[in-house]
């Protein structure tokens, strides 16, 4: 008889609701901050990382082989028999990469690495469809075929407060940079179907990039039946009227509001990010 793990990283924001209804384990990235090592989610929370983001130079690591390797182990002596693992997309992270090789010294534990292609709300949107099914009795295989088969048809998008924290970290990918800050452009950022950053569209000015959003998000919405997920960094008041406006959407199925998103994430969007996921229905 099968018995499924369900693992994901902590730049998937998943609650701690979720975590405890599906068992859910979680690899924390690490944040390296003024000269100490932290576990993201575990040793420092989200809001104390965006707090020091003017007072630090801070930069993130993946979580240790070692604690996957103990991952696994404690799976192992506790009788599971499969892995369903969703992380953030392998063209920002080796976390995907990594687990994968983990994976492999474990060939008793069969496991499906899944690349969410995307970051933060997508991630935990498809884990918890992935602790939804298995809960509905379906096996590992199709499991894992609804999941991905779901993904290739959600979306993410993102709008920032600024261009400055992607280009520290280098995950600026295909985004226009300085000229657009100079001229207050504010990219709409889409993730593609690779898993990188591109630039959907370009407006000027704040509320101007909020309103484009909430445009896209209609146009999507115009096309079938979604769960919405929103998240933000340090953006709570706009965040919050983006999605009432965007609920008023007759074919959203359900609505998710986030709340602030990893300190990971965070380390990198830096403040003032407002983050949607359009995750599929059938």
């Amino acid at each position: 008889m099968e018995k499924i793990a369900l693992v994901t990283d902590s730049a998937s924001d998943i609650t701690r609701d979720m975590v405890e209804k599906y068992n859910i384990t979680v690899l924390p990235f690490r944040i390296i901050m003024d000269g100490h090592d932290y576990r993201d989610g575990v040793d420092i929370n989200s809001q104390e990382v965006y707090d020091s983001l003017d007072k630090y130079s801070i930069t993130s690591s993946l979580t240790s082989m070692d604690d996957m390797t103990k991952m696994f182990e404690k799976l192992k002596e506790e009788g599971y028999t499969h892995v369903i693992a969703v992380t953030i997309s392998s063209k920002l992270s080796g976390m995907n990469n990594a687990l994968r090789l983990v994976s492999n010294d474990y060939p008793e534990i069969i496991t499906e690495v899944i690349d969410s292609k995307s970051i933060s709300c997508m991630e935990s949107a498809m884990i918890q469809h992935a602790g939804k099914l298995i809960e509905e009795g379906k096996c590992f295989e199709d499991v894992v075929k609804i999941v991905k088969e779901t993904r290739e048809k959600s979306e993410t998008f993102f709008i920032i407060g600024t261009l400055e924290y992607l280009k520290k970290g280098g995950r600026i990918g295909k985004v226009a940079g300085t000229i657009a800050e100079i001229l207050n452009i504010k990219p709409i950022i889409r993730v593609s179907e690779e898993g990188e950053y591109t630039t959907y569209d370009k407006v000027r000015g704040r509320k101007q990039s909020i309103n484009k959003m909430i445009e896209i998000a209609n146009k999507i919405l115009d096309r079938g039946r979604y769960d919405v997920y929103v998240g933000h960094g340090c953006a709570e008041e706009e965040s919050k009227k983006m999605l009432e406006e965007i609920s008023k959407n007759k074919n959203i199925n359900r609505t998710y509001f986030k709340g602030l998103i990893s300190g990971v994430a965070g380390v990198h969007s830096g403040p003032g990010l407002i983050g949607i996921v359009f995750y599929g229905v059938n």
